[in-house]
This record gives structure tokens, C-alpha cells and sequence, in this order.
């Protein structure tokens, strides 16, 4: 005999306080709609132009390459790279020298925080607040999280016209990217 698999996930709704049944496809679309108005809220205050060089396109590129790091590095956790992506550059004023931007991106990360745009614990948002405030520092980090949040920045570095260096990477991954 077959086992018996659900087609559905139980999902409690705070309106209601009842059980309903998703499909995994109302999940999905449910789970891209607030990704899209996550992204339609960042871009709201973006000043510069959506082309240029911190832009989304960097954006997506440290988004998949992260993505992939954590995949590859025990302990990574891709909700925050992901995010970490998505903000890291998001409040920049201009295309040079911004000390200050890492540190607005993760203020609007803050501002959002306990909305049903970013669900994140303590934890978790710490590690974003930290990896967006000191991304350009020039440091390292033990932290696995951190780490594939930094490298994945740092090996688009391409995109300015600088070659990442190993030295600058934290995580095996970053460094086996760039040795690729």
C-alpha cells in the first residue's frame, strides 16, 4: 500500500484563528507577492539610477551568488543573504564614496521589520543589520552567514572594474568561486 501524502500545508490565519489548507502553488504565489512588494517598497526610495553600477542588477547577481555560498558553507542561512542583497545597497546617494549606505540600508531593514515584509528573529536581523552596515569595511569574518553575504558582494566586484582578492573573502566557497 502507498503511503497517504498530503497535497496541501496546514497554515493557521491570525484573522480567523482557524486551520486552512494551502496548495503549494497558492504558497508560491502568495510567497512572490511579497516579494514583489518587498521590492517595489526598496525601490520606492532608490535615488539612483536603476541601471547603474549598486543598482538591481548587482542586486540579483549578489542575490544568486550568495544564494549559492550558502548553499555551499555550513551554517549559511540564505533568508538573510537574500535579504542582505535586496538592502545592502538600496540607500545609497551616489555611485562613489558612501560610508554611510550600508548603515541606511539596514535602517529601512528595521523600518520594515514586523510587517509582513520582513520576518526575521532577533538573530537573523542582527546578522543582516551587521553584514549591511560593515559590508565595505574591508574586513573578514568567521560568521558564516556574514561571510557569504560579503563575498557574494565582493566577487561582483567586476562590475567597478576591481578583481576580488582572496585575502577579502571569508567563506570556502567565496574562495573556490573565485579560484572558478
Amino acid at each position: 500500500m502507498l503511503p497517504v501524502v498530503p497535497c496541501g500545508v496546514q497554515v493557521l490565519t491570525k484573522e480567523a484563528g482557524e486551520v486552512s489548507i494551502w496548495s503549494l502553488q497558492e504558497i508560491q504565489r502568495a510567497t512572490l507577492a511579497i516579494m514583489d512588494d518587498l521590492l517595489r517598497t526598496i525601490l520606492e526610495g532608490y535615488e539612483l539610477p536603476k541601471e547603474g553600477l549598486h543598482g538591481p542588477r548587482h542586486w540579483i547577481r549578489v542575490s544568486r551568488v550568495g544564494l549559492e555560498l550558502a548553499k555551499a558553507t555550513p551554517g549559511g542561512d540564505p533568508e538573510v543573504v537574500y535579504l542582505f542583497a535586496l538592502f545592502h545597497d538600496s540607500r545609497r546617494e551616489n555611485e562613489d564614496t558612501d560610508p554611510d549606505h550600508g548603515l541606511r540600508g539596514a535602517e529601512l531593514a528595521g523600518s520594515m521589520r514586523g510587517t509582513h515584509l520582513l520576518h526575521l528573529n532577533d538573530a537573523q536581523f542582527e546578522l543582516l543589520r551587521y553584514a549591511c552596515t560593515h559590508h565595505t569595511d574591508g574586513e573578514t569574518t568567521t560568521d558564516p552567514t556574514i561571510g557569504c553575504c560579503w563575498d557574494a558582494d565582493r566577487l561582483d566586484l567586476g562590475r567597478v572594474g576591481i578583481e576580488p582578492e582572496v585575502e577579502y573573502l571569508s567563506t570556502a566557497a567565496g574562495r573556490e568561486w573565485l579560484r572558478s
